[in-house]
């Protein structure tokens, strides 16, 4: 079998490789997921270095421990993969204490999503990210992971009420935000 440019190696075919010690499924599998896995990464650490040293020790896990993963159809790499970058993710942000919560915030209004449909996507990550670490994290694993309240505040350390209110609260700054937004772009 060889590497052809442009990903044509199907998911399991690139497990495969990589399960044999491969170098050249290696480094295809770190160029196919690096910038989707540094994206995940991003949302929970913001940029710059701890995305660049996460994503690091990442695959330096992946390829030592590549003999645990099972391959479980189409698209299940690419979950396992994103499943050990937020784990890892989460640990630095326990481990920095960056998840205490801000205090001396107003309550959320309402319970109502914000409406984003008119915002670019990259100005949208650019809000989340700028979110406090505390708020992004739990909006990150409600948002995009889908957790239950219950799970995030097991997986971060905290009480399942603090993981909802840091919900509200992430909303209420986004909402904000996104006032501001228009705003500013409502005459061009």
């Amino acid at each position: 079998m060889s590497l052809k440019a442009g990903n044509s190696l199907s998911e399991r075919e690139l497990a495969r490789l990589v399960g044999n010690g491969d170098p050249r499924g290696q480094r295809e599998l770190y160029e196919r997921y690096a910038p989707y896995l540094s994206a995940v990464a991003s949302r929970y650490l913001g940029s710059g270095d701890s995305v660049k040293d996460l994503l690091q020790d990442v695959f330096i896990k992946v390829f030592d421990r590549f003999g645990s993963y099972r391959y479980k159809g189409e698209g299940s790499l690419k979950a396992w993969l994103s499943r050990i970058v937020v784990n890892d993710a989460l640990h630095v942000l326990r481990k920095s204490d960056r998840l205490l919560p801000v205090e001396n915030l107003p309550e959320p209004p309402g319970d109502e999503d914000p409406d984003v449909e008119d915002v670019p996507l990259n100005v949208l990550h650019d809000m989340i990210a700028r979110l406090p670490d505390g708020y992004r994290t739990v909006f990150n694993l409600y948002v995009f992971e889908q957790k239950k309240h219950k799970d995030i505040a097991a997986m971060l350390g905290i009480k399942e009420n603090s993981s909802a209110s840091q919900l509200l609260r992430a909303k209420a700054l986004l909402a904000k935000e996104l006032k501001e937004y228009r705003k500013l772009h409502a005459n061009g």
